[in-house]
């Protein structure tokens, strides 16, 4: 009980500590740049027009299909490029359409947590997060944790990363042991 109390408040310290930027996680405080991924709710307006405007969830292809624009490519590009293209795609039907797509939910971005954790499971990203904040997230540690030696798994395109990170180091040193910030898709395991 002492070391889940300790971790806590250690945490708590690290969250004013360590904020990351913004630009860490490629999650922008604004949401201006953020890039759609598979999974995302969106829900496309176009002003006085039901018919065409819709929810679309973006399929594991990366696309959506939308009444007379078809099918787009939505996946790693902004909700303003989308827009943009839609409302290209749509001038042939509409005079000048205004077209508007607001992220409705996100569901792309993502990282898990698995092992001697309170609760592992799977975890939203909508703002960045730190490892230390990722495990306090998933409850904290569990009594038989090895905690010197946490295995964050990333995909750098078709490869993977492997990292660790010594949470007893940090708490000792924070100055010389990076606090990691969580990428989406990314793996923590606790030993």
């Amino acid at each position: 009980m002492f070391h889940l109390l300790r971790f806590f408040l250690v945490a708590l310290l690290l969250c004013s500590v360590a904020s990351p930027g913004s630009a860490q996680t490629g999650v922008p405080e604004n949401g201006q740049g953020y890039n759609l991924g598979p999974g995302d709710v969106l829900n496309v307006q176009v002003y006085g027009e039901p018919e065409v405007s819709s929810n679309v969830v973006i399929r594991m292809d990366g696309r959506i299909s939308l009444p007379l624009a078809g099918e787009l490519q939505a996946a790693g590009r902004t909700p303003k490029e989308l827009s943009d293209e839609i409302r290209g795609k749509l001038e042939r039907f509409i005079e000048a359409p205004e077209v508007t797509v607001i992220l409705a939910e996100s569901q792309s971005k993502r990282y898990y947590v698995l092992g001697q954790v309170e609760s592992p499971g799977e975890y939203d990203i909508n703002h960045p997060v730190t490892v230390v904040q990722a495990i306090a997230r998933a409850g904290g540690f569990l009594e038989w944790a090895r905690t010197k030696r946490i295995m964050i798994v990333g995909v750098s395109g078709e490869e993977e990363e492997i990292t660790y990170f010594d949470y007893d180091g940090f708490l000792k040193r924070p100055e010389r042991h990076r606090n990691i910030v969580i990428q989406p898709g990314d793996t923590i395991v606790v030993p």
